[in-house]
């Protein structure tokens, strides 16, 4: 499990059904860091909403989503802009 603490007290942490029930423990909002979408060649990660590049294309969705947790974790889960 990959929880993030701010400084302010926000807990930031990339959405799972298993983690889903954090959502229903306070006051909570889910903002969308990136997007996975079918793309010539392949499945890409757009994470613009973030602030950073398109990652890919990768050949299957699979491999698009394990790539996108990969970079988020990187980055200590950005906070969408």
């Amino acid at each position: 499990m990959d929880l993030v603490i701010g400084v302010d007290g926000a807990v930031r942490f990339i959405y799972s059904d298993e983690l889903a029930e954090l959502l229903g423990t306070g006051k909570g909002s889910t903002k969308r860091a990136s997007h996975v979408e079918p793309a010539e060649g392949g499945w890409t990660a757009d994470m613009s909403p973030v602030g950073g590049p398109v990652l890919g294309p990768y050949p299957t969705r699979k491999a698009a989503l394990t790539r996108e947790v990969q970079w988020l974790r990187a980055r200590d889960i950005p906070v969408p802009e």
